[in-house]
C-alpha cells in the first residue's frame, strides 16, 4: 500500500499501551517469511515511499510479491536527520523463515540486491551468500510516521533493550498492531509481544533467549491464524507450559465464528473451542470503539484412545 494519510493512532499515555487491553491472538497472520533491510532513515509512512535506492525498492517489491514480509531496520540510538546510505555501499539484510517447527535466521551483505535469491527463502532454504545466525534477534517498532506512539514508547525501549542485548536489537518499521505499541518481535520464531513496558520487554527477551514464552502481553506467533493463536494461549494458560515449542496445533475446524482446535501439549491433547469477542477500548474512538479479541468457550483434555488387547489363543 502506498500513499494516503496514515492513521495517527492513540497518543494518550494511558489505556491501550499499558497492558489493560488484551493483546492475545493479534500477531500478524501473513508473516511467515521475513526480509529485514538495514536503512537508517528517514522512513516514510509506507515502505514504497521511502527514499531508497532503486534496486532496494525493487528488492522490497519482489519480496512483497512473493509473500515475504519486508521490514526496514536500524540500530537503536540517536542518529543525524536525513541520513541515507551512501551510493555504492553494500546492502545488509537479515532473513527469517518462521513457517516451521525449526525456524531459522540468516544474514547477508550484497553489493547488488538483485543477487539475493528470495525464491530460496520462500522454499525454506538459506539463500546463497547468506549465513545462518545462531542468536535471537529482537525487533522493536519505532515507526513514527505510521503511529507516533510507536516512536514515543518504542524508542526508549529499543535503546534499553539494545544496552542489555548488544548487537541483537533493531528498531524496525511497522510490524502491525499500532494500538499495541510498544511492539516487540522475537526472531526467528516470530513471537509478538504488545503494550510492552521496558521491564516487560527485558523479561520477554531474556525468556526467549532461554527458549521460553512469557504469557503476559504475548500477542502470539506470526503466521498462525488468530483463532489458533488464541487456542495456544489458553492451553498455555491452563497448563503453565511456557517452552517455545511446547504447544502445537494438530487439527482445527471452524463453524462460523467458532473455531475448534485439537492442541498437543507434550503427551497430552486438548480440544479447545474459541470465539471472537469485542473488548471496549479505554481510548474511546481514538483507536476504535472496541478491540477484537477472543474468549475461551471450552477446553477439555482428550481421553487417550484405548484399544482392547487381543485374546491369546
Amino acid at each position: 500500500m502506498s500513499g494516503g494519510k496514515p492513521p495517527k493512532g492513540c497518543t494518550h499515555p494511558a489505556g491501550c499501551h499499558t497492558g489493560e487491553v488484551p493483546v492475545l491472538a493479534s500477531a500478524t497472520v501473513g508473516a511467515r517469511t521475513w526480509l529485514l533491510v538495514e536503512h537508517e532513515g528517514p522512513w516514510a509512512a509506507y515502505l514504497p515511499d521511502c527514499d531508497l535506492p532503486g534496486k532496494t525498492l525493487s528488492l522490497i517489491e519482489r519480496a512483497t510479491a512473493l509473500g515475504i514480509r519486508p521490514q526496514l531496520i536500524r540500530r537503536p540510538g540517536d542518529r543525524p536527520r536525513n541520513r541515507t546510505r551512501p551510493a555504492g555501499q553494500d546492502l545488509r539484510v537479515l532473513l527469517a523463515y518462521t513457517a516451521t517447527e525449526t525456524p531459522w535466521l540468516a544474514e547477508g551483505v550484497f553489493a547488488d540486491p538483485d543477487d539475493l535469491d528470495l525464491e530460496a527463502l520462500v522454499d525454506g532454504v538459506v539463500p546463497r551468500s547468506c549465513i545462518l545466525v545462531s542468536e535471537a534477534v529482537f525487533l522493536v517498532c519505532t515507526h513514527a510516521r505510521r503511529n507516533v506512539c510507536c516512536a514515543r514508547i518504542g524508542l526508549p525501549l529499543a535503546r534499553l533493550l539494545g544496552e542489555n542485548h548488544p548487537g541483537r536489537v533493531w528498531e524496525t518499521s511497522h510490524v502491525g498492531g499500532d494500538r499495541y505499541a510498544a511492539n516487540l518481535v522475537c526472531l526467528p520464531h516470530g513471537l509478538y509481544y504488545g503494550s510492552m513496558s521496558q521491564a516487560a520487554a527485558l523479561v520477554a527477551a531474556n525468556a526467549y533467549r532461554h527458549g521460553e514464552i512469557v504469557l503476559d502481553r504475548f500477542r502470539g506467533r506470526a503466521g498462525i491464524p488468530e483463532p489458533l493463536q488464541a487456542a495456544e494461549h489458553f492451553v498455555r494458560q491452563h497448563t503453565d507450559e511456557l517452552s517455545v515449542g511446547g504447544v502445537a496445533v494438530e487439527s482445527s475446524r471452524s463453524d462460523g465464528d467458532v473455531t475448534e482446535a485439537v492442541m498437543r501439549c507434550g503427551d497430552v491433547r486438548f480440544r479447545v473451542v474459541v470465539e471472537p469477542m469485542a473488548f471496549p477500548s479505554p481510548c474511546g474512538t481514538a483507536c476504535a470503539e472496541s478491540i477484537a479479541t477472543y474468549r475461551l468457550v471450552s477446553l477439555d483434555r482428550l481421553t487417550p484412545v484405548r484399544y482392547a488387547t487381543p485374546a491369546l489363543t
